[in-house]
């Protein structure tokens, strides 16, 4: 017989600034997309996001290219990786990951963004 767990006093609630807040200012990219897998050239419709990692000082950008007949057949082909260009901007290396459960594919990459940031400016102590 398994024993029963039961919870006791309040239920769990997240610690005061841990919850996830949105940003107040969009750093991602949702749009048309050309997508570079091998010799064929795919018109796609992406969204992504990413951030600063301050572990390794890089640039980890990610989110999901929407389903289509020509990306499901590149994928289900083999494709695990390809190059993602976005309005005239130096494609970016993109790593084809697995399908969500809506049969849009997961996408990541490291580095340069194939979307434009905006500039940041440092200030460096003396």
């Amino acid at each position: 017989m398994k024993p029963q767990l039961r919870r006791r006093g309040k239920p769990r609630r997240h610690p005061v600034g841990m919850a996830f807040v949105p940003p107040e200012h969009d750093d991602g990219y949702a749009g048309r997309a050309t997508l570079l897998v091998g010799d064929e050239v795919l018109a796609v419709t992406v969204h992504l996001a990413g951030h600063l990692e301050p572990l390794d000082g890089r640039y980890h950008w990610y989110g999901r290219i929407e389903r289509s007949d020509d990306l499901v057949a590149a994928k289900d082909a083999g494709a695990t990786s390809g190059e993602l260009a976005i309005h005239g901007n130096a494609p970016a290396p993109v790593r084809l990951a697995e399908y969500d459960a809506w049969g849009h594919v997961q996408v990541n990459g490291t580095g340069a963004p194939p979307y434009a940031l905006e500039a940041v400016e440092v200030d460096l102590p003396a």
